[in-house]
């Protein structure tokens, strides 16, 4: 009676969950592997492009407050 116990949830276990559990397991790590999508790359790329933007009027702001104001820097 109490191998019955133990051995009928351990049997349906390992017929149905394990191997579902495994194939679920496994897709997920092959989908993370894959890399990265087009869509992200194409992300990637928009966002680069605005990081050199954004550094180009950094520096021309710096530079118009070099002109401007020679001392700011040290004033922080």
């Amino acid at each position: 009676m109490t191998a019955a116990l133990i051995t009928t949830p351990l049997v349906i276990f390992l017929i149905f969950v394990a191997p579902l559990w495994l194939v679920l397991h496994y897709r997920s790590i092959k989908r993370t592997n894959k890399g990265l999508s087009q869509e992200d790359r194409d992300r990637l790329e928009a966002l680069s492009e605005r990081a050199a933007a954004m550094s180009d009027r950094v520096r021309t702001l710096e530079k118009i407050l070099d002109d401007e104001s020679p001392g700011w820097r040290e004033k922080r």
